[in-house]
Formats: structure tokens, C-alpha cells, sequence
């Protein structure tokens, strides 16, 4: 976010920026998601306060919706609607931590999740993974990295920034192993529709059922209904977990804003037919981008798998001329982008993977191409 707010001031200034930075779709919410909120709007019920929790029916839609994508069976009680996806990360840490508990973190990872850990007195234990591996944490690391004070594995996929998908099986064998050594899981599968290539989004608590009261799902309406700015998220869990949680929150917040809930309970019980059509644009757009970005020496990148995002390694870039720079890190690369080819692309060092960059494909085709060909155009004008 700290990328895309110099990106917007660079444009604001009247410097013609692409910006490949921002974690959201850029398509306009779907009409019949915004018609219900006007319409919640008018209705005087809004306008007061509701359950701490969430509203009743909404909480029900959310626990038809989880078993109508995912096959998990939840009860409206095991659901807190929070204030966004990062909410309901927080809320889930700081009800689950005690001091000292350690969290298992595969990096790369998505630069919210270690602060919260941190807030609630936790340790957050990083597991490098990197290309060789499709940035995909083993069974085997994990036991390597488990202690007496492990509580948590923080599981992702598919994958902010990686764009990595666990294969069924993987996704089989991790939940296998955290049951097997009571170890809690916090699943975020936020970006469950958004897959490709033939691949399939596995739930983890799905795939291994006996994790269901020692697990945690994190979702939202963010990525699936291009609905970041409504604020609505949730995570489904044990119900005297999400009791916990809801008590929490009832101190902190209260309830999420009434108009965004009416929202987010007709995006979860309408149909996918609107997230088809975004899932279509983004599916042409990672293959347009990840050619584009493997033809450009110095950069390799794999094949983007679900999300909205590459992640090319960029360190074959690192200690070339820029124009009299010589960027040694990809923090320093991605100011150099920025201020040379007006591109803003965010640093691996942000997801705990230097070396690396994020850039989000949920952009218009033109500017796709546009903002990769000022890459190339960067690269070719370089020299050792």
C-alpha cells in the first residue's frame, strides 16, 4: 500500500504511472451488490446498531456459501463478520496467542499476518520457500521448524503474493500432520475462486476433517465480489472461539458498518456468474504478463496459479546500471522503476522474499502491456 500511495502521488502530480502494486480488482463492485446496498441504505433498520457479531442473516448466507464452495459444514454461531479480511486476521490472533506461542509463517507471505501474531504476544517463525519448491512449504519443513511452543500454521492458498496452489494432496498432507500434532491451522482462502489453469482450490479443513476444532477459516468479499473498500470479512471457527473473538471485537468495533453487511449478504447468496467473468480477465491476463515478464533477461517467473499476481525473480537485475544507480536489493530495484520507468511494482522484502517482486495483474490489458514493456524497455537500456 505504501508503494501504490507514492504511485498515486506521482499521478497526481501529473506523471503518468502504472501501477501493478495495489492488491485489488479493478473492476467496479457488481450493480446488483451495489443496488442492495442503496437499498439498505433507505431502510431505517440500518441506520442503528446490530449484533456485535454480524447480522443473522448474513451469518447464515456466509455459512451457506463456505459449504456450497468449499464443502465445509458450519453453523451460523462458528461465523464473526468482521471489519474487512485483516480484522478478521487480528481477531484471530489475538484470541488464539498467548506469549511466547509460535505461529509457523511460510514466506512468502502476505505482510499483514506476522503483526498481529506479534500484537497478541506471539512469535512469528518464518519458513523460506522460494521457486525451485513453486513457493510451496514441505511436511517435512514443517516438522523441522515445530517446537513444544508451536500453536499455529499460518496456511495460504492460493497464495498473496506467490500465486502459488497447493495440489489436493499437499494440501491433504499438511492437514494430516498439524491434526496428528494438535497443532491449530488459520487458513486464509480469500482468493478461493480466483484459480487457473485447471488447477482446484482445496479447503484444508475440508480435506481433513478432524481439523475442524483446532482450525480457523479467514475469508471476505474483497477479491471474489471486487469489494475491497466495503470492509467485510470473517472468520469461521470453534464456536467458543469465535464466541471469544466476538467479545473481542464487541470492544473494539462493535459491528460492521449495517450497509456493507446488506452488501456482503447479497454478493455471498447471489451467484458467481460476476466472479466468472473477472476470473476470465485476470486468467488472460497472468499469461499475457508472465510471458511478457520471461522475456526479459534477467527476470524469471513462474507461472502465476491462482490470485491475481506474479512474483518474478528479479535478482538477476540486481548490481546493474540504472542510469548511474545500482540498485543491490529489490527495494532499491523498485525505486528505480518507479522513478525512471514510472512503474510501480512492490519489493519482495515486503513479503519476507528479497530477490523477488509482486506485481498484480489486476489491471486493464493496455496497461499491462504497457507496464512490462517500460520494464523491458528499463532492462534493455541497463548495463552491467
Amino acid at each position: 500500500m505504501a508503494v501504490d500511495a507514492r504511485a498515486k502521488a506521482l499521478k497526481a502530480a501529473g506523471e503518468n504511472v502504472i501501477g501493478f502494486g495495489a492488491g485489488e480488482p479493478d473492476f467496479p463492485t457488481p450493480a446488483a451488490i451495489v443496488e442492495a446496498a442503496v437499498e439498505a441504505c433507505r431502510d431505517p433498520k440500518n441506520h442503528h446498531y446490530s449484533p456485535a457479531g454480524g447480522l443473522p442473516e448474513l451469518k447464515e448466507a456466509i455459512a451457506a456459501k463456505t459449504f456450497r464452495d468449499s464443502g465445509y459444514q458450519v453453523l451460523p454461531g462458528q461465523v464473526l463478520v468482521t471489519n474487512g479480511g485483516k480484522h478478521a486476521v487480528y481477531n484471530t490472533f489475538l484470541t488464539l496467542l498467548n506469549e511466547g506461542d509460535e505461529a509457523l509463517l511460510p514466506a512468502p507471505y502476505w505482510t499483514t499476518y506476522p503483526e498481529p501474531i506479534r500484537l497478541a504476544g506471539g512469535i512469528p517463525v518464518v519458513l523460506p520457500t522460494d521457486g525451485s519448491s513453486g513457493f510451496r512449504v514441505t511436511v517435512e519443513e514443517l516438522e523441522a521448524a515445530r517446537t513444544p511452543r508451536t500453536k499455529i500454521l499460518m496456511f495460504v492458498s492460493p497464495s498473496n503474493p506467490s500465486g502459488a496452489v497447493y495440489p489436493p494432496d499437499e494440501v491433504k498432507a499438511i492437514g494430516e500432520w498439524a491434526a496428528e500434532h494438535g497443532i491449530w491451522v488459520v487458513t486464509d482462502e480469500i482468493y478461493e475462486h480466483l484459480v487457473y489453469g485447471g488447477r482446484e482450490f482445496t479447503s484444508i479443513v475440508t480435506a481433513v476433517p478432524e481439523l475442524a476444532d483446532k482450525s480457523v477459516v479467514l475469508n471476505g468479499v474483497a477479491k471474489t465480489y471486487a469489494m475491497t473498500g466495503w470492509r467485510v470479512g470473517w472468520m469461521i471457527g470453534p464456536a467458543d472461539v469465535v464466541k471469544a473473538a466476538t467479545n473481542l471485537q464487541s470492544h473494539a468495533t462493535s459491528n460492521v458498518a449495517n450497509v456493507s453487511q446488506r452488501a456482503a449478504l447479497a454478493a455471498v447468496a447471489g451467484d458467481l456468474s460476476a466472479v466468472a467473468e473477472m476470473r476470465a480477465a485476470f486468467d488472460r491476463r497472468r499469461l499475457v504478463m508472465f510471458e511478457r515478464l520471461n522475456d526479459i533477461p534477467g527476470i524469471e517467473c513462474l507461472e502465476p496459479e491462482g490470485a491475481f499476481y506474479a512474483f518474478p525473480d528479479l535478482r538477476g537485475l540486481l548490481g546493474r546500471d540504472f542510469g548511474g544507480t545500482r540498485p543491490t536489493t529489490t527495494a532499491e530495484l523498485a525505486e528505480v522503476v518507479l522513478d525512471h520507468a514510472k512503474v510501480a511494482i512492490v519489493p519482495g522484502e515486503a513479503f519476507d522474499a528479497p530477490g523477488f517482486a509482486r506485481l498484480s495483474f489486476a489491471l486493464s490489458d493496455d496497461d499491462l502491456v504497457e507496464g512490462v514493456d517500460r520494464i523491458a524497455k528499463l532492462v534493455a537500456e541497463s548495463g552491467d
